[in-house]
């Protein structure tokens, strides 16, 4: 069956549709090369996406090992970069100028503001959860228990987005449940500072709310976008990141100021085991890489679906555990090795119901399921936006 690109173009150019040999072999090439295209953009934004955020997570475990005792100033450089995504906004925006949903007239700017508020001060502090978090777990245990959020997003999108939990839903929920609770029997210290037992609950608690709260406002992004802002356009989704991330900035400066803990920067700084020049590169580049992953999740997003952006924010969370033993020399125990072969195990459930999704999804529109052409958006049992590769 032919795609729906194919026949717009033999009906703007006034012919039967039936094409000769030739203009076949050079549609299919068009749409090979399209294809391929498209899948190296893929793995160019999947690896921003594993590499930013691994690099900005050891980043921020290495400001707290070398004398970094300020949770809102590791709050604040997780989201003072979003300007960063300014010049890749306006780069990209001539090359998404289609609306890929647009349920009626645009939100009224009170809604809009009051969305952005709503998301911001929601990621802002979630943000400052994971950095408590940060503080007194290990890195590789850290990761593992994030993992965790994959599972709240599929728990919210239940609630509020209608999502269906097949049985491979419900294991991966399972899996990642289990993978997480395990690491709770964990008291690992930290190479480079004493942890008591109340500090390790503490983390283990606030990592646990700050993978819940991601959840949700992924969830809550959905539901955003369906009911209230109505369209999702690639300039709807940026405006989105962008103000949000503007809210939740503002919150944790706000945050920083209040808690007295601006006061002791200077005396940190001049601390600082690694030197002045560290530290501040140290935040700087945090900041850097978390809008590097920002870049990456938002392609795919937008591109593909928010299921898979998340799914490979997921799939790079055992990379963090890997790079902790090589750099802080992490001891990666059987308990460890059990939680990531069950996270993974669970990430590749999620995925899975993904593909089944996508597959029952070319079905019904009477398209092959192998290769790639243009369809229209749906929804499967994830609740939320599906799109070919190639779409």
């Amino acid at each position: 069956m032919k795609s729906d690109q194919e026949l717009q173009v033999i009906v703007q150019q006034g012919k039967e549709p039936n094409p000769t040999v030739e203009e076949e072999k050079n549609q299919t090439g068009v749409s090979h090369s399209n294809t391929y295209k498209r899948w190296l953009l893929v793995s160019v934004y999947t690896l921003f996406v594993i590499s930013g955020q691994s690099v900005a997570t050891i980043l921020g475990r290495l400001y707290y090992d070398n004398g970094g005792n300020s949770k809102w100033l590791a709050t604040v450089v997780q989201l003072v970069g979003f300007p960063v995504l300014l010049p890749y906004y306006l780069f990209s925006i001539k090359t998404h100028t289609s609306t890929h949903r647009d349920d009626g007239k645009p939100a009224s700017p009170r809604n809009r503001v009051l969305v952005y508020i709503a998301l911001g001060v929601l990621v802002g502090g979630d943000c400052y959860l994971y950095s408590i978090g940060l503080l007194y777990l290990p890195v590789s245990t850290f990761s593992l228990i994030c993992a965790s959020q994959l599972a709240f997003n599929a728990f919210f999108s239940y609630f509020l987005n209608s999502q269906k939990l097949t049985p491979i839903i419900l294991n991966s929920l399972l899996l990642l449940t289990i993978s997480s609770t395990l690491l709770a029997f964990n008291n690992e210290e930290s190479n480079f500072r004493k942890v008591t037992r109340g500090q390790y609950i503490t983390s283990f608690i606030c990592t646990i709310g700050a993978s819940a709260g991601y959840g949700l406002s992924l969830s809550l992004q959905q539901l955003a976008f369906s009911k209230v802002l109505k369209r999702q356009t690639f300039s709807e989704v940026m405006d989105l990141i962008i103000y949000v991330s503007l809210v939740a900035s503002c919150v944790s400066v706000v945050g920083l100021f209040a808690s007295g803990e601006w006061e002791t920067l200077s005396s940190e700084m001049d601390s600082y085991k690694l030197g002045k020049v560290s530290y501040v590169m140290n935040l700087v580049w945090t900041a850097v890489t978390w809008q590097v992953f920002n870049i990456g999740s938002t392609w795919l997003i937008f591109e593909i679906s928010s299921l898979f952006s998340n799914a490979i924010g997921v799939l790079g969370l055992p990379v963090v555990p890997v790079l902790a033993v090589i750099i802080f020399h992490d001891k990666m125990n059987g308990l460890k090795v059990i939680s990531m072969i069950l996270a993974i195990w669970g990430f590749m459930s999620y995925v899975y119901q993904h593909y089944l999704d996508d597959k029952n999804l070319k079905k019904s529109l009477g398209m092959p399921t192998t290769g790639s052409s243009d369809s229209p958006e749906a929804k499967g049992s994830s609740g939320q936006k599906i799109r070919t590769p190639a779409s």
